[in-house]
This record gives C-alpha cells, sequence and structure tokens, in this order.
C-alpha cells in the first residue's frame, strides 16, 4: 500500500483556515464546520481571481483530514472535459473542493457530470465547496437544473486585500519562513508587487531561496537585486 503524504505536503502550510487574512465575518467559521462537520451547509465561494479562494479550498480539505474525515480536492480546469470520470474517483469522500467552476461552465457534458455527482454527494452525506469567480447566476452554465444546485448553497464572496491585508499577509507568511522583513522592505514590496495571494507566496518562496544562498538579509537593497524591479 501506497503511505499516505503527510498532511503539510498534500496542503501547503500557508493554506490553513488559521491563516487567512481578512475574510468576510463569518466566514471562516462556515467553512470550519463544512470542514469538521457533518450535515453543514455546502459552500459556494465567489470572488476575482487572487482573493484566496484556492487558499480556502485547500484549508477546508487539511481541516478535514486534521479532523479525520476524507478529504478531496479538485481544480476543474485540469479535469474540464473529462469530469465524469475525475469526479468518479471522489465518491465516498467526506468533503469535496471543486474548485473553479467556470472552466466547465458551458461544457454540456461536465455539467450533467457535475449535476450528477451534486446529487450522489448530497444523497451520501458528503459536503461540498465550490468555488467561482462569479456566482452562479452569472456562470454561462448551460443546464438550469445545475445553476439551480448551485444557488442553494450558503455563499460567501471575496474581496482583493487592501494594502493592511497585503502587509498582514507578508509578515506572517515571512515569520513562518524564518524571513524578518523591516519596515522599508515591506513598503518597498507593497509598493511593487500585486494583490494576489497566490502571487505574494510565490515572491516570498523566490525571497527564501535567494536569502538563503546569499546567507543575506532581506533589505530593500537585496529586494532590488534579487527581483530586478
Amino acid at each position: 500500500m501506497t503511505p499516505q503524504l503527510p498532511l503539510a505536503l498534500r496542503y501547503p502550510p500557508d493554506q490553513r483556515l488559521e491563516t487567512f487574512v481578512a475574510g468576510p465575518e463569518g466566514a471562516l467559521a462556515q467553512l470550519r464546520a463544512l470542514a469538521q462537520s457533518p450535515g453543514a451547509d455546502w459552500l459556494y465561494l465567489a470572488g476575482p481571481a487572487g482573493v484566496g479562494k484556492t487558499h480556502l479550498a485547500l484549508a477546508v480539505c487539511a481541516a478535514s483530514e486534521a479532523a479525520g474525515r476524507r478529504a478531496a480536492y479538485l481544480p476543474l480546469k485540469t479535469a474540464a472535459g473529462r469530469l465524469r470520470d475525475a469526479l468518479d474517483a471522489f465518491d465516498g469522500s467526506d468533503v469535496i473542493a471543486l474548485d473553479g467552476l467556470d472552466a466547465i461552465a458551458g461544457r454540456r457534458d461536465d455539467e450533467i457530470a457535475l449535476f450528477d455527482f451534486h446529487n450522489r454527494a448530497r444523497s451520501a452525506g458528503s459536503a461540498l465547496l465550490y468555488t467561482a469567480q462569479i456566482a452562479p447566476d452569472a456562470l454561462a452554465l448551460s443546464l438550469p437544473d445545475l445553476r439551480s444546485r448551485l444557488s442553494q448553497c450558503a455563499r460567501i464572496t471575496l474581496s482583493p486585500l487592501d494594502d493592511d491585508g497585503r502587509r498582514q499577509v507578508l509578515q506572517e507568511r515571512a515569520q513562518r519562513r524564518g524571513l524578518i522583513l523591516d519596515d522599508a522592505a515591506l513598503d518597498w514590496l507593497l509598493k511593487r508587487v500585486g494583490r494576489d495571494l497566490a502571487g505574494l507566496t510565490a515572491l516570498l518562496d523566490q525571497l527564501d531561496r535567494a536569502s538563503l544562498a546569499a546567507q543575506r538579509r532581506v533589505t530593500v537593497p537585496f529586494l532590488k537585486q534579487t527581483l530586478d524591479l
């Protein structure tokens, strides 16, 4: 039997419910309930790219497995055109996060497969978390019954981080890597990097590797040299 991967390898440590910054009031409690409590409301996360939908989808899976439940995560973009086969592998999971509904909207076969899976999951007592950039009524779906099912999920809408949120994300994620970012370095970065969480994480990974290789602190001159900005 193949040994199970440690939780931190399946779901990156940065992507936990407790590390999410500036979510809507009550959203983390809803997500934690979905992860840990059978019978909790199914959820639909909506928001533009880079606001943390994938972070929360992976965080729910991590919280589920930490609670002893079977979790599964599927980025729908990777399964577009063959969704029925991909979803068949998740029958029997306690919690399933389906990330990026936009990728299968308008693909009738995929929509039918998702509709069937949604109904099977409901009958089996599994829990579903959906993510998309827009609300169900705005998705270009060809199957009205699927839109109806999605609209029955409790809705959480995410917004881009403001500057205070971005600063907090950078500080906390840097600390977990052992990176020290002083105020001058933080201010310099915040003026020059995007607002999406994935971009911030990738940037810190790059800085972590560069500072270890150079054995240097992360200062503004080091940032300018490393990032070529």
